[in-house]
């Protein structure tokens, strides 16, 4: 079977590179191509120059952008059923008397698809439709004389299940700790005692806290399939802002003064570590939480901090000029990350909201369709490119050993809501106007149940 590149390797500075597998020009028509670049063509036609032939298996570069991008115009199951009735139609798979050597030449090329599908989208296939789909064509396949195909399909198969199943877990993690999770405030009020230690107590060193930062960064990451960018268009940002609360408590939380400016430097040097790991998402979030209004207002605790290394994260990660210094380090990171000879100089973990903007905007500023009634492939090469890059980076494991206590705590110590976060920082420095005082009192009321 042909051996797939990396996905660092498939798309070159211009977008697609052609010299992969060399394609042949379709010879049904219906695409169009401009300096052997494909830009358009009709939905079947592009369908067709998906599906391999006895002398033809299409480039890999075109079989991750069309899966990606295909689901904006028909269902995955939909795809996947024209895909097989081409391969039986024109291979003429189910004729059992049918050319063996033919058959000899183009199943190996049929396989290689069907893995190259399983292995880059393999949640199409917890759609029951698809994995019907797929188990009708595998076994035709199979069932050939050769040896070999039996044991490749059996692999492709494996594999599959091994990934869904993986999924399904994480997925049961994620709703346990999800439905754990309870208010700060409300464990501070029932049970006092049990939450007298801080995140200083659990890690007292910020390159520790900032490693086991990039174990959850990377482990979620990994769970994230190439298509829930494109059905992010359809859906609200995916984010939650759990890490930003979870450093506003933290600050909030001390009752002396000198207690929170510790806290404070103590996050300035896990951000600064995040940024010199790769690690742009948990620094990004430890910035959010520490500009949040309950914290940023301790006016007296800031006075305390000494804040210069702060400021150069802030400017690194200014939003003015479209995010301008945040995308040069990331270009830098990403450039590390090609050359690399470790896993540590291999991690890039970028802002994530601001890459599902990017994405989102990109669909947003190009149709879809041309007049012609053509699928605008310039469009999906570009927007191929930039999830190819992200399913390089999730591919990187974490060289860093993980720390059982501290993940614990991160990713199950209740945080303040917003008013909680509110009443903890008039109660840390009084209000300063009338508005404030309002607040104050209104939440003590509310919170505390005290006027």
């Amino acid at each position: 079977m042909p051996q797939t590149p990396p996905f660092s390797a498939m798309f070159d500075s211009s977008g697609y590179n052609r010299n992969l597998y060399q394609s042949a020009e379709d010879s049904c028509g219906g695409l169009y191509y401009h300096d052997n670049n494909l830009l358009s063509g009709s939905l079947e036609a592009l369908i067709q120059h998906l599906v391999p032939n006895v002398d033809y298996y299409p480039d890999r570069t075109y079989i991750f952008t069309f899966l990606l991008s295909s689901r904006l115009f028909m269902h995955p199951y939909e795809l996947m059923a024209k895909v097989c009735h081409l391969c039986v139609e024109h291979q003429r798979l189910s004729e059992p008397d049918g050319d063996k050597n033919q058959m000899r030449k183009i199943a190996p090329k049929i396989l290689q698809l069907l893995t190259e599908w399983t292995e880059t989208f393999p949640y199409d296939f917890r759609d029951e439709r698809m994995m019907r789909n797929l188990k009708d064509l595998a076994h035709r396949i199979a069932s050939g004389e050769e040896q070999t195909y039996r044991k490749n399909v059996q692999q492709m198969m494996q594999c599959l299940i091994r990934k869904l199943a993986a999924l399904s877990q994480y997925e049961e993690v994620l709703a346990k700790i999800s439905s754990t999770s309870t208010d700060r405030l409300t464990v501070l009020k029932t049970k006092p005692q049990s939450i007298q230690r801080d995140i200083i107590t659990i890690c007292s060193d910020p390159y520790t806290l900032a490693q086991q930062l990039t174990h959850i960064e990377l482990e979620r990451l990994n769970y994230i399939g190439p298509e829930e960018f494109v059905q992010a268009f359809v859906q609200k940002d995916p984010l939650d802002n759990d890490k930003s609360y979870l450093v506003a408590t933290e600050i909030c939380m001390p009752v002396k003064k000198k207690h929170r400016a510790r806290m404070i430097e103590y996050f300035i040097d896990v951000a600064r570590e995040c940024f010199n790991i790769g690690n742009f998402n948990s620094l990004m979030a430890i910035i959010s939480g520490m500009n949040m209004s309950p914290v940023s207002r301790l006016k007296k605790t800031w006075a305390k901090v000494k804040t210069a290394k702060f400021d150069i994260l802030e400017h690194q990660m200014d939003p003015s000029s479209n995010f301008y210094n945040y995308r040069t380090a990331l270009r830098g990171a990403a450039q590390r990350s090609l050359t690399a000879h470790s896993s540590r100089e291999k991690i890039v973990i970028p802002f994530f909201s601001l890459l599902i903007k990017d994405i989102y905007f990109l669909n947003e500023g190009c149709a879809n369709r041309l007049p012609n009634g053509h699928v605008n492939f310039e469009k999906f090469w570009e927007l191929a490119k930039q999830v190819s890059e992200f399913m390089t980076w999730k591919q990187v494991e974490c060289p860093f050993e993980r720390d059982r206590k501290i993940l614990q705590y991160l990713l199950t110590v209740p945080v303040f809501s917003e008013d909680a976060l509110y009443l903890a920082s008039y109660e840390s420095e009084g209000p300063e106007n009338h508005i404030e005082k309002d607040r104050w009192k209104s939440l003590r009321s509310s919170l505390l149940g005290r006027v």
